[in-house]
């Protein structure tokens, strides 16, 4: 089944209608019914889409496999049907003997992205929608600015949250939990589809701000187009195109790729604006994708570059490294020292919220506020303490190491402070490639800084056996992999199989005056209890 066919007439026409029998939803998404054509549940369908573990009486789950057990937990709870993409073992079986309705599709993310679409259009038809996608920077973009909706009064909801679990768009959780919204706004206590679907008013979210993976998959199979289905299905009203750089190894194994699928925020944005990082040859060139009617807006940290570009100004908005300030239309808007982070890198995210808000007509002075309350999400160059400096940041991949790295490098200059120590994390169960790429990544930095600088840093590893699951796990081959290519680099380190005996180390190795940045994604996410823990037991 091509994208082509599921952004087709028919799966627009039933997205908008109230019900639909499962002929209709199998058609639209691409599926084979078994077991049953008609819904198990008496009442039909509730409105919501589920997981199958939080599924009651109505509900239709989405889910990437099921077997046998899987289905008999879904008849004995009157779910309505079931939509999957693998059935494993006696799962048709079972389904067929119950008379139980399973669809089976070749791409499961058809059926989120037709949930997305089902639930805006019956739920929020007048809102505004924004879309965010890039290899860094998303999840921070788009916190800004759904807390600068916030902050001007307007009711915003986002997926973002500080872990990213629900930015995949792989499940139906978005859907499920604007629809469970829904129902916590009307006074019926019930879920059934007259209660969420006949809501007189409608608006109790005004802002929809979505992330959305730039590439995404199941183990090494790419969920090709998935940003231009996602994004067409909730047909946004701005779309922000962070950066494109290399991550995903395996479901992508090129730039070309990486930008391919990125752009497909670009590609199905089809009304209001598209925000285009100025800085990124591989963005930029996404100008040429934008679709006739769309305004393009563009960020820059190079003040001559974006004034010199052939735009208007009042699609520009820039940091000023002369007047220490953001400028849009020529006019200073915000002040360096009101940012919340001014890390080179974050300041990126700061441009791309203001441009999205600017693109939504929201005023200049809610924009400025906002931005200047605002709080950053945890683990995103967040400080930890003081006496000595501990800031933890997700930095994950090529990129976010090198921007991350370099940033403490600055922060010891700018709170004149003596030493920087990195405790990096290895990545589990992420594979040789990637691996290898951040650990190129993080010996480039070290020399880049000793030689722009002079400053060496304390390197420690850290494999994390202790706190992560058998799915981050650093097996021997990634371990190995990443210490080759720093030892090529003839850079320095010391490994530690455990994540507390790394953070200890560098505790005691550090001054009151140093600066600790810890980076890494799952096996340092439980960095600040292992510090607690360690406080603890000293």
């Amino acid at each position: 089944m091509t994208t082509t066919y599921f952004l087709n007439e028919f799966a627009d026409s039933i997205s908008s209608n109230k019900t639909f029998t499962i002929e209709e939803l199998a058609q639209a998404i691409g599926g084979e019914i078994h077991g049953s054509c008609e819904y198990k549940s008496p009442k039909g369908f509730t409105g919501i889409f589920e997981t199958l573990n939080e599924a009651v009486e109505g509900d239709i789950v989405i889910r990437h496999w099921i077997n046998g057990k899987g289905v008999e937990i879904a008849n004995d709870k009157n779910v309505a049907c079931l939509i999957t993409l693998t059935p494993k073992e006696d799962a048709l079986e079972v389904a067929n003997n119950l008379k139980f309705p399973v669809i089976v599709v070749d791409r499961i993310e058809f059926a989120n992205a037709f949930a997305l679409k089902w639930v805006i259009s019956n739920l929020l038809p007048n809102s505004k929608r924004v879309v965010i996608s890039g290899t860094n920077g998303k999840s921070t973009s788009s916190h800004l600015i759904y807390h600068i909706l916030s902050h001007a009064g307007y009711k915003v909801f986002t997926n973002t949250d500080a872990k990213s679990e629900f930015n995949t768009l792989i499940d139906p959780m978005v859907a499920k939990l604007i629809s469970e919204h829904a129902i916590a706004c009307q006074p019926v206590d019930a879920r059934s589809l007259d209660c969420i679907a006949d809501i007189p008013d409608k608006e109790f979210f005004d802002y929809l701000v979505i992330e959305v993976s730039e590439v995404q998959g199941w183990g090494e199979d790419l969920m090709v187009d998935h940003a231009f289905i996602m994004s067409s299905a909730i047909e946004p009203d701005v779309a922000v195109a962070t950066n494109v750089a290399m991550d995903h190894i395996g479901l992508v194994n090129s730039i070309e790729e990486v930008f391919r699928e990125t752009s497909g925020i670009v590609r199905a944005t089809e009304k209001g604006g598209v925000v285009l990082n100025l800085d990124d040859e591989n963005v930029l060139k996404m100008g040429d994708m934008v679709n006739p009617g769309v305004q393009t807006y563009y960020t820059s940290m190079d003040k001559d570059s974006i004034e010199s570009y052939d735009a208007d100004e009042k699609s520009k908005v820039y940091f000023d490294d002369d007047r220490k300030a953001i400028i849009y239309d020529g006019e200073a808007i915000l002040k360096y020292e009101e940012l919340p982070f001014t890390s080179t890198h974050f300041i990126r995210n700061i441009l791309s919220a203001i441009s999205a808000c600017i693109s939504l007509a929201v005023p200049i002075e809610d924009i400025a506020s906002g931005v200047k309350t605002y709080k950053p999400l945890s683990r995103r160059f967040t400080r930890l303490q003081d006496d000595p400096i501990i800031i933890d940041d997700f930095a994950h991949n090529p990129d976010g190491i090198k921007n991350t790295v370099r940033a403490a490098s600055a922060l010891v200059d700018e709170q004149d402070k003596d030493n920087l120590h990195v405790v990096c994390a290895i990545r589990g169960s992420r594979g040789k490639t990637l691996n290898g790429l951040n650990a190129k990544a993080l010996t480039e930095v070290i020399h880049d800084l000793k030689h722009e600088t002079g400053r060496k840093l304390n390197l420690i590893l850290s494999s994390s056996a202790d706190v992560v699951d058998h799915l981050n796990f650093v097996n021997e081959c990634e371990r190995k992999v990443f210490m080759h290519h720093l030892d090529e680099g003839r850079i320095k380190y010391t490994h530690y199989e455990y994540l507390f005996d790394a953070l200890s180390a560098v505790l005691e190795s550090a001054c009151e005056n140093d600066v600790i940045l810890l980076i890494g994604a799952q096996g340092m996410d439980p960095a600040e209890e292992v510090l607690n823990d360690i406080r603890g037991s000293n």
